[in-house]
């Protein structure tokens, strides 16, 4: 007897989403190993949800890497990592000015929140000091929201950055609980769960994503969706990895823009009212289908990563006019 597969009416799982309503395994499968034929449909369906929650607008980021290199952590994805060969600059936590003239450069590109990034398991208290001196005179004289990503915190380095004006802090699960020590062997999922959970409880908005690509199966890329779902992420960065030289992860070379574009959908019905944000690694990953992935994003980093460059921030402001949507600017 001849199966057939039953066709998903993908407006089906975009009504489920706006309800509220979790997409089941099965559904959420049923997007991610949908034919190529169906991405069109599925990038349609995707578009109403993020419609509903955000109309046409375009929220933009920028990251500046405060502090590159000198890790002790031993993630297979990252450049800056203690088993990375890769021909990186190193340098410790950049001068007060810098980062301040890294925020003025953020305006004048339109960028809304502004991302101090910064290398290593997590803040010594002086370079907390640093961060948060920035932090005030950037706050005191420009309406932008700032962001930082400093590793793992204390309660009181949350309850310090929350006070000093940090809106948002982000702490990526990266991959999926069961993938997670093939990746990073000197510190836990849990880990990252708790630190996320730390910034909650001192009042920053949590920012927390994951990195497609790295040996995880369809089934934890749902798993990663749902978590994110349960750790009520305001924001929701979709990394795909970019394979830098010198890494343990230099030869993973497993994606494609379809399937890019299939993972950003599923995330939209499964964390509708969220800020989905199309992050590292989509200009080599997503590459000319790029447009495609903000019908289920409404967000997008412009400007170079951490240690690897961006398209240039003129190309984000003409293709998000091509496609007939909008910058949104910050409203503090």
């Amino acid at each position: 007897m001849v199966q057939v597969q039953t066709q998903v009416n993908w407006n089906d799982l975009a009504e489920k989403s706006l309800r509220g309503e979790l997409l089941t395994m099965d559904d959420a499968l049923s997007v991610l190993k949908a034919d190529d034929d169906e991405l069109l449909a599925i990038m349609h369906a995707a578009f109403q949800v993020r419609k509903h929650y955000y109309g046409k607008k375009v929220k933009l980021n920028l990251i500046i890497n405060a502090k590159s290199g000198l890790c002790p952590e031993d993630c297979g994805y990252c450049s800056q990592s203690i088993v990375s060969k890769a021909g990186i600059e190193k340098y410790p936590l950049l001068e007060k000015d810098t980062l301040v003239a890294g925020a003025k450069k953020a305006m004048e590109l339109k960028v809304g929140t502004y991302c101090i990034v910064a290398s290593g398991k997590g803040p010594t208290n002086k370079e907390l000091n640093h961060v948060i001196d920035a932090v005030k005179e950037i706050k005191s004289s420009m309406p932008m929201k700032i962001c930082a990503c400093l590793g793992i915190l204390s309660d009181e380095q949350a309850e310090r950055l929350k006070e000093a004006g940090v809106d948002r802090y982000n702490h990526n699960l990266n991959t999926s609980k069961q993938n997670f020590g093939n990746i990073t062997t000197t510190h836990t999922y849990d880990d990252r769960v708790s630190t996320v959970e730390k910034a909650k409880t001192a009042g920053m908005s949590p920012c927390s994503g994951c990195i497609i690509g790295m040996g995880e199966t369809l089934e934890e890329i749902v798993e990663m969706a749902y978590a994110l779902r349960e750790l009520d992420a305001d924001s929701i960065p979709i990394n795909f990895l970019n394979p830098i030289t010198g890494t343990p992860l230099q030869d993973r070379r497993d994606l494609n823009p379809r399937h890019c574009l299939r993972v950003l959908a599923l995330m939209r019905f499964i964390n509708p009212s969220k800020e989905i944000r199309v992050a590292g690694g989509r200009e080599v990953n997503v590459r000319s289908l790029q447009p495609l992935s903000l019908y289920a994003a409404n967000s997008v980093f412009v400007g170079d990563y951490l240690t690897t460059e961006g398209q240039e921030a003129s190309a984000d402001h003409q293709m998000i006019e091509d496609l007939g949507f909008e910058i949104e600017l910050c409203a503090l």
